[in-house]
């Protein structure tokens, strides 16, 4: 399952220590001006080694297209690019030739496949995850067309929250702390915490918050085309994932209807709104023309630099210190590429509405 999408569609191809990451992206509306410059400060928001809270691992991640181009727009052609992987320490991973990490997918897919590539997780890598960041920019570009906007930011890292409602958040300070927090002071506190955690070669998680303004009601479709579904799907499907709620979400729970219920009314516009947006934008499966804000879950990274018990591929019991260059906290990088679900997804349930309609 290498491909995501139905009418706006990415296949991904590569491994973390091949030769390159790459993709086809298929159903791109065409006449979209190529905009390479924003594509890639997308994936400049990705790399490695962009602040001392990522991994040290140094990669230019420049991106190379080469089909479904021409004169600087999309044909509506297949789009062809790969990024090259020039800084692969592939030594470093030996150690873990026999060896299943704690909590990573070495052991799921050497029982898969009875066999895996063990040089910095093959294709379980989030290196993976570039071929997202080039499609979900490229669909943010068309999305745009329409002022449909995303922004992604982190709410919590560890024990520190970001209480404060995204509308009373500038977002547009989301890029000038290095953890992609907008609040500077709660960025600092958080700062703080993936450094402890770093200097105890230990890891942190925490939580992204998203937010997606201008799109459009009538997004999405029953039983089992949802749209809130897609979304969750396409977020659990990211590197380290481990929950997603939108709108009120779990917090719900501990309310009543009466005090949650959207109350309908119409607006000066003529149109119909709601008072308040405890729905996340989507009801019933379907966008309602309200901002859909969402929230994805990420564990604390599963490669620790501390020596850890577990097997070899014979079942006895070793003790294992993994070696390399590693993130203490993913949620700073994994910021552009929510958004890239994001808007990957929201492009190919607009098409699909188009279609259908």
């Amino acid at each position: 399952m290498n491909t995501f999408g139905n009418i706006f569609r990415l296949t991904s191809f590569g491994e973390s220590h091949g030769e390159a990451i790459g993709g086809v992206i298929d159903g791109c509306p065409a006449g979209i001006l190529l905009d390479t410059e924003f594509i890639q400060n997308e994936l400049n928001r990705r790399k490695p080694g962009q602040s001392k809270l990522t991994t040290a691992r140094k990669e230019p991640d420049k991106v190379e297209f080469l089909s479904g181009i021409f004169e600087g727009k999309t044909t509506g052609t297949s789009i062809g690019f790969i990024i090259r992987n020039t800084n692969h320490h592939s030594s470093d991973y030996e150690n873990l030739r026999e060896a299943f990490r704690p909590s990573h997918a070495d052991y799921t897919y050497q029982l898969k496949y009875g066999h895996r590539d063990h040089r910095g997780g093959g294709r379980s890598s989030a290196r993976e995850t570039i071929a997202r960041v080039v499609a979900g920019a490229i669909a943010k570009l068309v999305l745009k067309e329409y002022n449909i906007e995303i922004t992604g930011y982190v709410s919590q890292i560890g024990t520190i929250h970001l209480d404060t409602h995204y509308k009373q958040l500038d977002l547009s300070r989301v890029e000038t702390t290095p953890v992609r927090c907008p609040d500077p002071d709660i960025a600092d506190k958080m700062i703080t915490q993936i450094e402890e955690a770093k200097a105890k070669g230990d890891t942190i998680g925490g939580v992204i918050s998203c937010v997606c303004t201008g799109v459009p009601a009538g997004l999405g479709n029953p039983v089992f085309g949802k749209l809130s579904a897609a979304l969750a799907s396409a977020m659990m499907s990211i590197n380290a994932a481990k929950g997603f709620d939108y709108g009120m979400g779990f917090d719900g729970i501990h309310e009543r209807g009466s005090s949650i219920n959207d109350i309908f009314y119409k607006k000066e516009t003529g149109d119909i709104g709601t008072r308040t947006n405890h729905s996340g934008g989507i009801q019933g499966g379907i966008s309602n023309g309200e901002d859909i804000y969402f929230r994805v879950a990420f564990k604390p990274v599963a490669t620790l630099l501390q020596t850890q018990t577990t097997v070899d591929k014979e079942g006895n019991e070793i003790q294992l210190k993994v070696k390399g260059r590693h993130d203490s906290c993913v949620l700073p990088r994994a910021v552009p590429i929510v958004e890239a679900m994001a808007a990957i997804t929201l492009l190919d349930f607009f098409l699909l509405n188009k279609v259908n309609n």
